[in-house]
């Protein structure tokens, strides 16, 4: 699957989906992305872009390995540049990201995004073979 906003993006490895709530609760977009991590600033830069336009949703819960392993989570630093602007991409759309444990090798390169701050709980990862995956997860109404 493809996800592509505008004519101008090139298709990336990123799937979304929205999930329709009931009656005044709002939909809620559900999406997951592989970021390469040497992928290009250009390339960045479309996924930032598609992030900033799924996260003016009223619910986001955005999944995906991003490739980031320089990024101190504890105090939102990075020492490389993709990665601050990464940080940025974040903190200007205000998504939170709930993952709180090293998900390979000791760095957290497995990210849980949202919008909505009691949205997504109870995150499990499950090791498979070398790179462990989420195993389950419970979306809060």
């Amino acid at each position: 699957m493809e996800l592509c906003l505008g004519m101008d993006e090139e298709p990336d490895k990123n799937l979304q989906v929205k999930i329709k709530g009931r009656a005044g609760t709002g939909d809620t977009i559900v999406g997951v992305c592989y970021r390469p991590p040497n992928q290009e600033d250009q390339k960045d830069k479309a996924l930032y872009r598609q992030i900033g336009a799924a996260s003016r949703s009223q619910a986001l819960v955005l999944m995906g390995d991003f490739n980031h392993s320089n990024i101190c989570w504890r105090d939102n630093t990075a020492r490389h540049k993709q990665s601050r602007r990464f940080l940025e991409c974040i903190d200007d759309n205000f998504l939170l990201q709930v993952i709180e444990k090293p998900t390979r090798r000791g760095v957290m390169l497995d990210l849980v995004l949202t919008n909505k701050e009691r949205l997504v709980g109870n995150v499990k990862l499950k090791e498979l073979s070398e790179q462990p995956g989420i195993r389950s997860g419970k979306l809060k109404p």
